[in-house]
């Protein structure tokens, strides 16, 4: 890593709280004069590229705090009440008056227990809370839990959650971990900015000198493909009345998959690879592979777009149409063996359950009815199996299912090797995905590059707008020969492609060079020809960004 104006690593750069008066997630650091302010009439009616009433991706609504992740984000009266169940009555443990006085008086005796522990002192707090910013969430658990063997109620207390003698007493360790768990994850969240990395500058820098470089793409870098995405207004979510449903997220249960496999099979084919050529984003992910700098592609996409690019290390999160298995037998086929079925929008049947019902022994005819009159065939050869029985299912993460071993595996070992952490295309709001972040040690650089702005989550730089946009600007930055039909000149190293990144005009006959940007409030202006506006420290506007009004609002 490059070292930074104290001689530190960029790894161990110093932290830096979030300003007060800014959500605890956003880019901190910057003057008064590079934050952009709205007046209250401004806020009602914004006219500007970024502001896009109709847009509708997965992460609109995460500039907005109450639109986070439920239970996440609740008190810790709430969270100890909704982990706990206290909201549940059981009505085996009704009780009269005198058994219900009885009760409360053991309960006293309760409280005046002292617990075999100690609280911990403000300094062993302030240490344990650094070493969980320090190893992550699951290595933290496991440190503490397992190593240790410190008690769960002892470990709420240095998070902020003290629970009460008969609380403690009463409550299964297990329930108690789970409180521990959801408590450490929301402290991880709002990871503290590095200081020195603030700029478009140190974002090439971190890379140019990166060895170890975890990137997690989601569906953002395939939206350019021609890949529908799931909950936009024109997204297969947006189709429930077209298949009879009461959830988006039926499309892809397992099981109501089970019982209507026809509707997945109705729209797969929209989703199925061989349609689509992967992106300028795809390559990028291949070409910081080919410089020996990626550590792991995480993927949530399931379009193996990234196995088509090249791409080795990669992790498909979420399964893909890479291969196929049956959901009664488990047989596993290659995915172009259902290839047909997809296209034709039929259910594919399992061959090995069919192979089986073929090779038993024919069972006796029945007695024919009375009324029988000849006219009906019986054909016993006939493989004709139950509804969702003996079918063949991509290998898709459905809702219900268990992700892919080797997440957990290679996060587990990734986590400790890891010295930058770049997310394009997601709003990391599924989980697990959306755990990675709480897994990497803070002091590991994290980029976003996303059409829109995460604040549930705390990045060192966000590069707002079309990560095929982004990524080009990057390379042409560190030098690096990123090559794809789509860019100008075919190449990030172009003239054509050069000339958006030094603000003049491209000379070749027949090219225009991109409009310059109008400004955002309280932006500033960028030079003619850039591609990009600077908002203020960590924070980047491209193409393709989309922002809210209230977004600057909440910087007052």
């Amino acid at each position: 890593m490059s070292a930074n104006t104290n001689g530190q690593s960029e790894t161990d750069a110093p932290l830096k709280r979030p300003a007060d008066d800014l959500p605890p997630s956003w880019p901190s650091g910057s003057n008064d004069a590079k934050r952009p302010r709205l007046d209250d009439d401004e806020s009602k009616d914004v006219s500007h590229p970024y502001f896009d009433d109709e847009y509708n991706e997965e992460s609109d609504d995460d500039w907005d705090q109450a639109a986070s992740d439920g239970m996440e984000d609740a008190s810790d009266e709430e969270l100890l009440h909704h982990a706990l169940r206290l909201d549940r009555e059981d009505p085996q443990h009704h009780h009269d008056s005198d058994q219900e006085r009885e009760n409360d008086d053991d309960e006293d005796q309760v409280d005046d227990i002292i617990l075999p522990w100690q609280s911990f002192t403000e300094e062993e707090t302030q240490a344990i809370l650094d070493d969980a910013r320090a190893i992550g969430m699951m290595k933290f658990m496991e440190k503490y839990l397992i190593e240790r063997k410190e008690p769960v109620a002892r470990l709420l207390e240095a998070f902020g959650l003290a629970l009460p003698p008969r609380v403690i007493l009463g409550t299964p360790a297990v329930e108690l971990a789970h409180v521990l768990r959801t408590l450490v994850n929301r402290f991880l969240r709002k990871r503290l900015r590095l200081e020195n990395v603030n700029t478009l500058e140190d974002v090439a820098g971190l890379m140019r000198d990166a060895r170890k470089i975890m990137i997690v793409t989601g569906a953002g870098v395939s939206v350019s493909c021609g890949i529908p995405d799931f909950r936009s207004e024109t997204g297969i979510y947006s189709r429930l009345q077209e298949f009879q449903l009461d959830d988006p997220q039926q499309m892809f249960d397992i099981d109501y998959f089970r019982e209507t496999p026809e509707i997945f099979y109705s729209f797969a084919k929209e989703l199925y690879p061989s349609n689509y050529e992967p992106s300028p984003s795809h390559m990028f992910v291949k070409c910081v592979e080919e410089k020996g700098k990626l550590l792991r592609n995480y993927t949530q996409n399931i379009d193996t777009l990234e196995h088509k690019t090249g791409i080795k290390n990669v992790v498909n999160c979420h399964g893909s149409f890479a291969t196929a298995s049956c959901v009664t037998c488990g047989y596993k086929c290659d995915g172009k063996d259902i290839e047909q079925y997809i296209f034709s929008q039929t259910v594919p049947p399992c061959p090995k359950c069919a192979q089986q019902k073929a090779e038993e022994p024919p069972k006796p005819a029945p007695a024919a009815p009375s009324n029988f009159d000849g006219d009906d065939e019986d054909d016993d050869d006939a493989f004709d199996p139950p509804r969702g029985v003996s079918i063949m299912k991509p290998d898709i993460t459905f809702f219900g299912e268990k992700l892919p071993d080797e997440f957990d595996r290679l996060l587990a070992i990734d986590t400790e090797q890891v010295d930058l952490l770049i997310v394009m295309g997601s709003s990391l709001k599924v989980s697990p995905v959306s755990d990675i972040m709480t897994q990497i040690p803070h002091r590991v650089p994290q980029i976003l590059i996303n059409r829109t702005p995460i604040t549930h989550m705390t990045f060192d730089v966000q590069l707002l707008g079309n990560s095929d946009d982004i990524v080009p600007e990057l390379c042409r930055m560190l030098g690096w020969d990123l090559r794809h039909p789509k860019l100008p000149g075919g190449s990030a190293l172009s003239p054509e492609s050069m000339a958006l990144g030094s603000g003049t005009p491209a000379s070749a006959e027949g090219t225009t060079s991109t409009p310059a940007l109008a400004p955002l409030p309280g932006a500033h202006v960028p030079a003619p020809g850039k591609i990009w506006s600077f908002v203020q420290d960590g924070l980047y506007v491209f193409p393709g960004a989309v922002l809210d009004a209230r977004l600057f609002d909440a910087q007052r």
